[in-house]
C-alpha cells in the first residue's frame, strides 16, 4: 500500500496537462492499477503498479540448476507467489470510430513500448547427499527486468466518465534471463478526470 501511494504522489505533478487522463484496474497479467496521462492528442505515457504471476516451472528449475545452493545440490521441488510489478510506457493512438461506425463514444487503437520490472519470492526445496538425506530449502528473489511491446483499443463513452480498454502483448527480459519471452495481456476500465 505504502508503494501505491507512493507512485500517486510521484505523478501529482503530471495531473494538470490533458483532459483524458484516466486512474483505473487492469486485470490480467500483470494485476495492476495503471495511471494513463495523454500529452498530446496521440501520444499518452502511463504508469503500472501491481502484482505479476510467476514463471513456469521449468524457468525457477533451471534458475536453480545453473545455480544451485551447494555444488551437490538436486532440485526437489519449489514454491513461487505472485510479486510485484512496475511498467512505465509510452504509447501512440489512432482514432478508429470512423473505420467501425461507431455511432456512440470514440474507440482508439494503440501501440506502444515500455519498460517492466518484476520481483518474484522463490522458494526451492533440494537434496545434497554429500550433507544429509534431508530436504533443505532456500529462499530466493528472482528479479526480472526488460521491455515490452504491445497494442490494444480503449473506449471512451460520451456520458461517463470512464474508459475500457483490452490490450495484449510481449514482455522480454533483459537481466536476469536475457531473451526470455512472456505474452501478457489485460482488460481494464480507467476512470477519467
Amino acid at each position: 500500500m505504502k508503494k501505491i501511494l507512493l507512485l500517486a504522489f510521484l505523478l501529482l505533478p503530471f495531473l494538470g496537462f490533458a483532459q483524458e487522463d484516466g486512474i483505473g484496474l487492469r486485470l490480467g497479467e500483470p494485476l495492476t492499477i495503471t495511471y494513463k496521462k495523454f500529452l498530446d492528442d496521440q501520444f499518452a505515457l502511463e504508469a503500472m503498479i501491481g502484482r505479476g504471476s510467476p514463471n513456469s516451472s521449468n524457468y525457477y528449475r533451471r534458475a536453480f540448476d545453473r545455480r544451485p545452493a551447494t555444488p551437490n545440490a538436486f532440485y526437489a521441488s519449489h514454491a513461487a507467489n505472485s510479486g510485484f510489478s512496475l511498467s512505465l510506457r509510452g504509447m501512440l493512438h489512432e482514432d478508429i470510430t470512423d473505420d467501425l461506425n461507431i455511432g456512440e463514444g470514440y474507440l482508439l487503437a494503440y501501440a506502444g513500448a515500455g519498460a517492466q520490472l518484476r520481483s518474484i519470492g522463490v522458494s526451492y526445496a533440494y537434496t545434497d547427499p554429500s550433507i544429509s538425506s534431508a530436504v533443505f530449502r532456500d529462499d530466493r528473489t528472482n528479479i526480472d527486468f526488460g521491455a515490452e511491446a504491445f497494442g490494444g483499443a480503449e473506449y471512451y463513452f460520451n456520458d461517463l466518465p470512464i474508459s475500457v480498454f483490452a490490450e495484449i502483448g510481449l514482455f522480454m527480459e533483459v537481466l536476469d534471463r536475457f531473451g526470455h519471452l512472456r505474452l501478457q495481456g489485460g482488460i481494464g476500465i480507467r476512470y477519467l478526470f
